[in-house]
Protein backbone atom coordinates (compact mmCIF):
# COMPACT_ATOMS: atom_id res chain seq x y z
CA UNK A 1 0.00 0.00 0.00
CA UNK A 2 1.27 3.45 -0.97
CA UNK A 3 1.55 6.11 1.70
CA UNK A 4 -0.88 8.96 1.18
CA UNK A 5 1.82 11.57 0.69
CA UNK A 6 3.25 9.79 -2.38
CA UNK A 7 -0.03 9.42 -4.26
CA UNK A 8 -0.31 11.96 -7.07
CA UNK A 9 -2.93 14.57 -6.39
CA UNK A 10 -5.28 15.63 -9.12
CA UNK A 11 -6.47 19.22 -9.19
CA UNK A 12 -9.27 18.45 -11.65
CA UNK A 13 -12.25 19.55 -9.58
CA UNK A 14 -10.68 22.78 -8.40
CA UNK A 15 -9.41 23.38 -11.91
CA UNK A 16 -13.00 23.32 -13.17
CA UNK A 17 -14.05 25.88 -10.57
CA UNK A 18 -11.15 28.18 -11.46
CA UNK A 19 -11.98 27.73 -15.13
CA UNK A 20 -15.65 28.55 -14.60
CA UNK A 21 -14.66 31.66 -12.68
CA UNK A 22 -12.35 32.77 -15.50
CA UNK A 23 -15.03 32.03 -18.09
CA UNK A 24 -17.54 34.10 -16.11
CA UNK A 25 -15.13 37.04 -15.97
CA UNK A 26 -14.50 36.85 -19.71
CA UNK A 27 -18.24 36.57 -20.38
CA UNK A 28 -18.86 39.70 -18.33
CA UNK A 29 -16.19 41.59 -20.26
CA UNK A 30 -17.58 40.37 -23.58
CA UNK A 31 -21.14 41.31 -22.66
CA UNK A 32 -19.98 44.76 -21.57
CA UNK A 33 -18.07 45.23 -24.83
CA UNK A 34 -21.06 44.12 -26.91
CA UNK A 35 -23.34 46.44 -24.95
CA UNK A 36 -21.05 49.39 -25.51
CA UNK A 37 -20.70 48.60 -29.21
CA UNK A 38 -24.45 48.27 -29.53
CA UNK A 39 -25.08 51.57 -27.77
CA UNK A 40 -22.26 53.78 -29.02
CA UNK A 41 -20.88 51.94 -32.04
CA UNK A 42 -22.39 51.13 -35.37
CA UNK A 43 -23.31 47.59 -34.34
CA UNK A 44 -26.54 46.28 -35.80
CA UNK A 45 -28.91 44.21 -33.65
CA UNK A 46 -29.18 41.60 -36.40
CA UNK A 47 -25.51 40.63 -35.93
CA UNK A 48 -25.85 40.32 -32.16
CA UNK A 49 -26.61 36.55 -31.97
CA UNK A 50 -23.46 35.59 -33.88
CA UNK A 51 -21.34 38.00 -31.84
CA UNK A 52 -22.83 36.65 -28.61
CA UNK A 53 -21.91 33.13 -29.73
CA UNK A 54 -18.37 34.35 -30.41
CA UNK A 55 -18.25 35.91 -26.92
CA UNK A 56 -19.31 32.58 -25.43
CA UNK A 57 -16.61 30.84 -27.45
CA UNK A 58 -13.92 33.22 -26.23
CA UNK A 59 -15.16 32.81 -22.65
CA UNK A 60 -15.04 29.01 -22.90
CA UNK A 61 -11.58 29.21 -24.49
CA UNK A 62 -10.26 31.33 -21.62
CA UNK A 63 -11.94 29.10 -19.04
CA UNK A 64 -10.54 25.96 -20.67
CA UNK A 65 -7.08 27.53 -20.73
CA UNK A 66 -7.29 28.32 -17.02
CA UNK A 67 -8.68 24.88 -16.14
CA UNK A 68 -6.07 23.06 -18.24
CA UNK A 69 -3.26 25.06 -16.72
CA UNK A 70 -4.51 24.34 -13.20
CA UNK A 71 -5.09 20.65 -13.86
CA UNK A 72 -1.65 20.10 -15.39
CA UNK A 73 -2.68 17.01 -17.35
CA UNK A 74 -5.45 15.85 -19.70
CA UNK A 75 -6.15 19.39 -20.82
CA UNK A 76 -8.45 18.36 -23.65
CA UNK A 77 -10.59 16.38 -21.21
CA UNK A 78 -10.74 19.13 -18.58
CA UNK A 79 -11.43 21.74 -21.27
CA UNK A 80 -14.20 19.63 -22.78
CA UNK A 81 -15.82 19.20 -19.38
CA UNK A 82 -15.51 22.89 -18.69
CA UNK A 83 -16.98 23.90 -22.04
CA UNK A 84 -19.93 21.52 -21.70
CA UNK A 85 -20.58 22.59 -18.10
CA UNK A 86 -20.30 26.26 -19.07
CA UNK A 87 -22.80 25.81 -21.93
CA UNK A 88 -25.22 23.88 -19.72
CA UNK A 89 -25.10 26.62 -17.08
CA UNK A 90 -25.71 29.33 -19.69
CA UNK A 91 -28.60 27.33 -21.21
CA UNK A 92 -30.12 26.69 -17.77
CA UNK A 93 -29.92 30.39 -16.90
CA UNK A 94 -31.52 31.30 -20.21
CA UNK A 95 -34.26 28.73 -19.71
CA UNK A 96 -35.03 29.75 -16.14
CA UNK A 97 -34.67 33.52 -16.50
CA UNK A 98 -36.03 34.20 -19.98
CA UNK A 99 -37.99 31.03 -20.83
CA UNK A 100 -35.64 30.46 -23.77
CA UNK A 101 -36.50 27.10 -25.34
CA UNK A 102 -33.91 24.55 -26.41
CA UNK A 103 -33.29 24.88 -30.13
CA UNK A 104 -30.64 24.52 -32.79
CA UNK A 105 -28.88 27.62 -31.40
CA UNK A 106 -28.61 25.80 -28.06
CA UNK A 107 -26.83 22.93 -29.78
CA UNK A 108 -24.50 25.33 -31.56
CA UNK A 109 -23.69 27.01 -28.22
CA UNK A 110 -22.93 23.62 -26.70
CA UNK A 111 -20.70 22.63 -29.62
CA UNK A 112 -18.90 25.99 -29.70
CA UNK A 113 -18.25 26.08 -25.96
CA UNK A 114 -17.12 22.45 -25.82
CA UNK A 115 -14.78 22.87 -28.79
CA UNK A 116 -13.33 26.15 -27.55
CA UNK A 117 -12.90 24.75 -24.03
CA UNK A 118 -11.10 21.72 -25.43
CA UNK A 119 -8.67 23.86 -27.42
CA UNK A 120 -8.12 26.16 -24.45
CA UNK A 121 -7.46 23.20 -22.16
CA UNK A 122 -4.85 21.78 -24.54
CA UNK A 123 -3.04 25.09 -24.76
CA UNK A 124 -3.34 25.59 -20.98
CA UNK A 125 -1.60 22.30 -20.21
CA UNK A 126 1.10 23.16 -22.74
CA UNK A 127 1.97 26.40 -20.96
CA UNK A 128 2.37 24.83 -17.53
CA UNK A 129 5.97 24.52 -16.36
Amino acid sequence: MEPIRTVARSGGRLALLYGLFAATLWLGAGALLLSLLLRYGGLDEASLPSLALAAHGVSALAGGFTAGRRAGQKGWYVGLLLGALYALIVLAIGFLAADAPLSLQSLSLLATAAGAGTIGGMFGVGTRR
